[in-house]
């Protein structure tokens, strides 16, 4: 798979943490629902996912989404074989691969571990923000 497979990597899909992102607008290049959208995925953990779901990929930290050049890294995934089998048969098109790995994000260890502390701080720095309007006088 590593030796014939290297050149063809521009033919991969291409699949970008913004496409995914709950934050972002469908503008900004959001391509799922926000409902089944998550929170700022990171490449790494897109690219835990695509191993979870036994799919080749490739990320590439280097690349730049191109309306946003600030949004660095990009995942690249092989869903057929040279003879047209899916690896995985779940996943067909670049849309239910996205679905899929947007389900599998919020779930990755590092989030899950970063998220157990997290609601205690916010909850506590929410209440003790209670001047919403603070920001909207600036």
């Amino acid at each position: 798979m590593a030796d014939g497979s290297v050149p063809n990597i521009k033919k991969w899909v291409v699949l970008y943490p913004v496409y995914i992102n709950s934050k972002k607008t469908i503008a900004e290049g959001r391509r799922i629902c926000v409902t089944k959208a998550c929170e700022n995925p990171t490449c790494l953990e897109i690219n835990d996912c695509c191993t979870h779901l036994k799919l080749p990929k490739a990320v590439e930290i280097d690349k730049a989404y191109p309306r946003d050049f600030m949004q660095v890294g990009r995942v690249r995934v092989l869903l057929k074989r040279e003879d047209g089998t899916l690896y995985n048969p779940a996943i067909a098109t670049r849309k239910q691969l996205m679905l899929h790995v947007a389900e599998l994000v919020p779930r990755h260890p590092g989030r899950t571990k970063k998220q157990e502390p997290a609601p205690s701080s916010s909850s506590t720095a929410g209440t003790s923000k209670s001047g919403k309007g603070g920001k909207k006088k600036k």
